[in-house]
């Protein structure tokens, strides 16, 4: 019986500004004396829960003066009761971390800066110089990435076969419409389709602006696009959500499955690292999905990026900042817990972590995905500015209000500029 819980979701608490900071700071004590116990929290599914609590073990059994009590959530989820915490000064020791949140929770100070860890217990030796940069704000190492990915277009080639299609590659993003429209009326029987409505995706538009040779944001934190960018993007979607996409009322349907997992959509845009949780969830050998590039505004453009799958920081108000590094180092670089993950994560970053993986199908297919899109690799984004998750949940928000049809274009734009301008300050 597994120790995890899923806590229900709370209710999303306000943008974090300043916090008191009240626990022990780096380096400050030796390991403390006696058991203690760490909370640990991520965000994920049954399946990433199941691989965890195998490597919670793991770590209990190596360390047995120190007790993990783990919690878990869907990602939205998960930032409002990181939110809720912050405000009341009880994050949990050790937390499943984003870059999106990097910059918010840093210029809080809620965040243990783990220079003073790094080489004992944190083996960094590991880790490239690249890797370990994807976690500095403002001068200082507040979270280590487990890995890094980047984002592709997955096919289901089983349902392909069915429709007597091939994947949709190298091309734009009016021609992926046109590929979905296709294989949505070729499944029309079947109740199978083309697809989702991938303007509902912030990094889908982030894509786009790359392409264009923008960003999000700027360096400064300005926003990279205006109002009339955003509403030639969402018009992207306007066949989409006339019968060529799932519904959005289907997809609450299938919720928490996505169109995808549960077999009723084709094809879906999103980070590599998803290919194991694919594979679980539709229960089919690896070699049934297929992993390319997704499509390009402008081809030859540099739109696409490495990032961090995933980080993990420790709060600052921790009472077990030694313990808490240990129990980091173990999550990054042990090699257990790559053979546990995979590439549930993403592929690997730390070179102990990655040599003690079997490479199976998919992680296979995930590592020579990712070598064969560097053509198409620039330089990663500024660092998110702080409250640009919210801002993502509010563009997935407004999106599936699209979907709905309870908004207008109009209306959604002028929603999301309100949301951004307070957001931004």
């Amino acid at each position: 019986m597994f120790r995890y819980r899923r806590w229900t979701a709370l209710a999303a608490g306000s943008v974090i500004a300043t916090a008191t900071l009240a626990g022990c700071s780096a380096g400050d004590d030796a390991a403390s004396e006696g058991p203690v116990t760490l909370d640990f929290a991520y965000w994920g599914n049954d399946v990433r829960a199941e691989m965890y609590e195998e490597s919670i073990a793991l770590f209990e059994e190596q360390h047995p003066d120190i007790e993990i009590r783990s919690t878990f959530l869907g990602f939205a989820e998960f930032w409002e009761k990181r939110q809720t915490e912050a405000a009341g000064g009880g994050l949990p020791d050790v937390m499943q971390f984003s870059e999106q949140y990097l910059r918010q929770y840093g210029e809080a100070g809620l965040l243990l800066p783990l220079d003073p860890y790094l080489g004992d217990p944190l083996q960094t030796d590991t880790l490239s110089d690249e890797v370990l940069a994807l976690g500095v704000f403002d001068g200082e190492t507040l979270g280590i990435a487990t890995s890094t990915n980047t984002f592709g277009a997955f096919y289901n080639l089983g349902l392909l076969d069915e429709l007597g299609m091939e994947p949709f590659e190298a091309g734009t993003w009016e021609e992926y419409n046109q590929w979905m429209a296709e294989a949505t009326t070729a499944g029309a029987d079947a109740g199978i389709f083309g697809g989702t409505d991938w303007t509902v995706g912030f990094r889908n538009f982030e894509l786009q602006l790359r392409a264009e040779g923008g960003n999000l944001f700027t360096e400064d934190g300005q926003p990279g696009f205006d109002r009339e960018r955003l509403t030639e993007f969402w018009e992207q979607g306007a066949s989409l959500r006339d019968g060529v996409a799932v519904s959005q009322q289907r997809l609450e349907e299938l919720s928490p499955l996505t169109a995808f997992d549960a077999s009723v959509a084709a094809s879906e845009l999103q980070w590599d690292n998803f290919g194991a949780s694919y594979v679980q969830n539709l229960g089919v050998d690896p070699e049934q999905i297929a992993l390319v590039a997704p499509p390009t505004l402008i081809e030859g453009s540099k739109d696409m990026f490495l990032k961090s799958s995933m980080l993990y920081t420790i709060a600052a108000t921790t009472d077990h900042p030694d313990e808490a590094a240990i129990f980091t180092d173990f999550l990054v670089n042990s090699p257990e817990v790559g053979e546990i993950f995979g590439t549930n994560r993403g592929l690997p970053a730390s070179s102990t972590q990655l040599a003690g993986m079997e490479l199976g199908p998919i992680e296979t297919q995930v590592q020579e995905y990712e070598a064969s899109i560097t053509d198409r690799l620039g330089d990663p984004p500024p660092l998110p500015v702080s409250g640009q998750g919210s801002l993502e949940e509010k563009f997935r928000q407004l999106g599936v209000e699209l979907g709905f049809g309870t908004l207008t274009i109009p209306e959604a734009v002028d929603q999301f500029f309100i949301e951004m301008d307070v957001v931004l300050g």
